[in-house]
């Protein structure tokens, strides 16, 4: 049956028709009211979630002031060039191997938070998030998904004058500037999913649809990525693994976030995030005309 994890406040909670319902309240103090800890007790989580019926909801989850669903990451991983159309859309080779970044958790924000635009070149990455429950060294391929907690929605929001203002790029940097990893609304876990393999993302800004496609395009699948890494160190319960993002992405077509955007990411089966754009003050490399500045100036021209 599986669960819906949300962050209300601060305080852990199940999802359910609409409402929800105080995690540690109705187990009676067994699990954690800390949303990290509350994802260690997944099978916890299940069976309390099939006895909600007889339970009374805490409130509705309309009303519901919804933060980050995983606040505190131990390890946040990037993962970058993961779906084949964005692969040939940057004009660059299949990867043979995942290439891995660091989204540092500092980044952090939740589904509703503002995202604050330090340079003009600051770009969408609408992405599905993998949250690992079970530590996880050495796995499998078969058993990945066995040290997944749940799927949600998340943003990849990417500063390029940073990411490209060296040879080789900085992602590292670039991709982890305060509020630049939404997350949410709500962890789900793979058992609650008709299809966790093959999941609709979109993306809209201002409205309009600049990324459409489903996770059956990711070149290196869910399973894989947690197995990858899981070989070069262990995976901790509550790290986020960002598995990449699909065509579409503003720097291709000179298409930059700017003061006031919103933007909207919906996963099926996930949900919806809606982060509004803020400026903020430059940051030292926000105005330096690297090749890559360069190159998006000529294009719009």
């Amino acid at each position: 049956m599986g669960f819906k994890l949300v962050n209300v406040d601060g305080r852990a909670a199940l999802a359910s028709d609409g409402h929800y319902y105080d995690l540690n309240e109705i187990s009676g103090g067994a699990v954690s009211d800390d949303p990290m800890q509350a994802l260690a007790a997944a099978s916890q989580l299940s069976a309390l979630n099939a006895a909600l019926g007889g339970m009374t909801p805490a409130g509705n989850l309309a009303d519901a002031n919804l933060l980050a669903p995983v606040p505190r990451p131990p390890q946040g991983f990037g993962i970058g060039l993961n779906y084949r159309k964005h692969a040939e859309e940057a004009n660059m080779d299949i990867p043979e191997v995942p290439m891995v970044f660091t989204k540092y958790p500092a980044s952090v924000t939740g589904p509703t938070g503002d995202v604050v635009l330090r340079s003009n070149y600051v770009d969408y990455e609408g992405e599905l998030v993998v949250v690992i429950g079970a530590p996880a060294k050495d796995v499998a391929v078969e058993d990945g998904w066995r040290h997944v907690a749940g799927l949600c929605v998340g943003q990849d929001i990417s500063d390029r004058a940073v990411q490209f203002a060296s040879t080789p790029p900085q992602f590292n940097l670039g991709k982890s500037f305060d509020t630049f990893s939404p997350l949410g609304p709500m962890v789900v876990s793979p058992d609650a999913l008709d299809n966790p393999g093959a999941l609709r993302l979109t993306t809209r800004v201002n409205g309009e649809v600049r990324q459409d496609d489903t996770t059956g395009d990711l070149i290196f699948d869910v399973p894989a990525l947690v197995s990858y890494l899981s070989h070069i160190m262990t995976l901790q319960t509550g790290d986020v693994i960002f598995t990449g993002t699909p065509s579409g992405v503003g720097a291709v077509q000179g298409l930059f976030l700017r003061d006031g955007d919103e933007v909207v990411t919906t996963i099926e089966g996930l949900g919806t995030m809606t982060n509004r754009c803020v400026r903020g003050p430059d940051h030292p490399n926000a105005t330096a005309v690297t090749p890559f500045v360069a190159g998006i100036a000529a294009r719009k021209d």
